[in-house]
Parts: C-alpha cells; sequence; structure tokens
C-alpha cells in the first residue's frame, strides 16, 4: 500500500486555497510553489535575493518534516515575478542550488501578491543524497 503524507503549515492561503505545503507519495516528494515570508517575522524580504534564500529555507524546513531535505530536490520551477529581479534570484538561487543541480524551469509570470519577487515550487525524491548519481554532458 503506498504512503502518502500531507503537510500543512497553517497558512491561511492553504486553508482558502485547499492545498497542502507538501504532499509525499512513498519517496517521492511535491512541495507548493512557496513565497519568500519568514514564518516567525511573518515579513517578507525586499531584497530578491533575500526572499530567494528564504524561499529555499522554507522548502527546506518542509522538506525536514518528512525526513528529507533541499539536498533531494531533483525539479524546480522558479517563479520571478520582475524580470529585472531575474539575475539576482539566480544567483542567490545558484549559491544554494549548486552541486545538488535539479532541472530547472523559469518564468517570469505575475504572482499573487506584488511584495512576492520571487515563488519556487520542488519535487523531490527522499534519499536522492545517497544515490548514485552519473553525470553526462551532451551537445545538443
Amino acid at each position: 500500500m503506498t504512503d502518502i503524507v500531507k503537510v500543512k503549515t497553517g497558512s491561511p492561503a492553504e486553508e482558502r486555497g485547499a492545498y497542502s505545503r507538501l504532499i509525499a507519495v512513498d519517496n517521492l516528494i511535491f512541495v507548493s510553489n512557496t513565497a519568500g515570508r519568514n514564518p516567525r517575522t511573518k515579513l517578507i524580504p525586499e531584497d530578491p535575493a533575500e526572499q530567494t534564500l528564504q524561499v529555499l529555507s522554507n522548502i527546506d524546513a518542509a522538506l525536514a518534516a518528512v525526513g528529507s531535505s533541499i539536498e533531494d530536490v531533483i525539479a524546480a520551477r522558479v517563479f520571478v515575478q520582475f524580470p529585472q529581479d531575474i539575475d539576482a534570484v539566480m544567483e542567490a538561487y545558484a549559491g544554494k542550488m549548486r552541486g545538488i543541480n535539479p532541472t530547472l524551469t523559469l518564468t517570469s509570470p505575475p504572482l499573487g501578491m506584488a511584495e512576492f519577487k520571487v515563488e519556487i515550487e520542488v519535487t523531490a525524491y527522499r534519499g536522492a543524497t545517497q544515490a548514485n548519481v552519473k553525470e553526462i554532458t551532451i551537445t545538443l
């Protein structure tokens, strides 16, 4: 029988939107689009790089709830509200994700609130950090 774990953070948005922050289906983990609000202070950093690091910290905390971590991320989708912030967001993102190297989709759509400069959604596989990883370079 498949085990499914649904993680809630108590966020009013989760209740309003009827969704879970994270769902783990056995070892496959889906994390909802996550913003950069500090869960303790409830503040959102103004700086896009700081906001990106807060988003990744929030994701890491959600993954920890099911025995995983940011190092298990295998796919990421980064949504940057303002195109002029892409470089700052991606520099901060790369600083945290370098060596993990998940697949990446980057886009610049409107986000749910003007103060959100970046939101990130990830898929992780619990135990990916212990996997035998083979990296292949191809020419396209």
